[in-house]
């Protein structure tokens, strides 16, 4: 269905594909995690904490296991010492990917 088939019969944006993908990828880090991930995959947990910036480990962890629960991302942990986790996309993921790649050109084109 197209956001123009949706108007008029939502009561709630949380019930339409379009808030699904927002419960998905919406929120300050989600999408440049998936972005980073797409460019370099698999990366360590602090690999991806030094690419990010300014985010707390705290916050990338909590955004990680949340895009891991939808199926997003997948995590993988080595058992040795020190432990090895690494972070990847998942096929799903990848389906969003040429939708990043259209914010990145639409960035290109409109960026003062």
């Amino acid at each position: 269905m197209s956001m123009a088939e949706y108007q008029g019969k939502v009561k709630n944006i949380q019930d339409t594909p379009f808030g699904y993908t927002l419960s998905v990828i919406g929120g300050k880090w989600k999408m440049v995690i998936m972005y980073l991930l797409a460019e370099n995959q698999p990366v360590r947990f602090n690999d991806l904490k030094r690419q990010v910036g300014a985010i707390t480990f705290k916050t990338l962890s909590s955004q990680l296991k949340e895009l891991e629960a939808d199926g997003m991302v997948i995590r993988r942990e080595y058992p040795q010492v020190p432990p090895k986790v690494e972070y990847s996309l998942t096929d799903k993921a990848g389906t969003l990917l040429p939708v990043l790649e259209g914010f990145c050109e639409w960035g290109a084109k409109n960026q003062p």
